[in-house]
């Protein structure tokens, strides 16, 4: 049997950024999840919480020496539309392994896949001040990270489960949502985001190379019409990519 080195992991910080960790009562991740239940695993409602009337998908863009690169633009050099629920590995004629491909891109197109996992930060920026318009409590937020990711010990926070997954309870302003990014650039970005009035709620995923916003149909207009996110209206039973 091998016998490998136990890896090594940092001790959970008190502060994830500028979200504190709660170690204590996970009740505003309950009361998220009792507003509408959950969705299932691989679902829009499963990612972005069940129970709002519309729903947006965020698409991670890709890049061209690390400019971002929006999917449409991939599609019509490739002669292919983008469509609420396409996947990455379609537009671009790869399988679904497309990771592990040791040639891939469009010259003068695009280099770089999508950035799978949870919201980058340049979207997440951009997300920021529009979410803000929708929500009397973008002072008061919540926030989930899953426990998976390697660098920190989270083994002995509480965590509450999402479909397929176990978080870690964060809290902090709507401002603070992109903070981690001061512990280190590869910090990741909180999994799920939401205000404390549950106006709406953002949702990611190690496995995702989009982002998922649930709210109202204000705010999702106001998502499709933001000249600086790509995104396209799907439903809460829709499958994610």
């Amino acid at each position: 049997m091998d016998d490998y080195p136990p890896v090594h992991r940092d001790r959970a910080p008190a502060l994830y950024g500028r979200l504190r960790v709660r170690t204590g009562d996970l009740g505003p991740a309950l009361r998220l999840t009792a507003d509408g239940g959950t969705g299932a695993f691989g679902t829009v409602a499963g990612v972005a919480a069940a129970g709002f009337a519309a729903y947006a998908r965020v698409l991670h863009p890709a890049s061209l020496g690390e400019r971002p690169v929006r999917w449409a633009a991939v599609g019509a050099a490739l002669g292919r539309s983008v469509e609420p629920g396409t996947y990455w590995h379609e537009l671009v004629g790869m399988g679904r392994d497309y990771h592990n491909a040791s040639v891939y891109g469009l010259p003068g197109v695009w280099d770089e896949h999508p950035a799978e996992g949870p919201t980058p930060p340049d979207v997440a920026g951009a997300l920021v001040p529009l979410l803000a318009r929708h929500t009397g409590t973008p002072d008061r937020c919540w926030y989930g990270l899953w426990n998976g990711y390697g660098r920190w010990d989270f083994d002995t926070v509480p965590t509450f489960r999402t479909p397929g997954r176990d978080e870690v309870l964060l809290s902090g302003t709507l401002a603070e949502a992109v903070s981690p990014l001061e512990l280190d650039e590869f910090a990741e970005l909180p999994d799920l985001w939401w205000p404390e009035d549950h106006a709406w709620c953002v949702g990611g995923d190690v496995d995702l190379v989009s982002t998922y916003v649930g709210g109202t149909e204000a705010l999702v207009d106001d998502l499709l019409a933001a000249p600086e996110l790509e995104a396209h209206r799907v439903a809460p039973g829709d499958p994610v990519g």
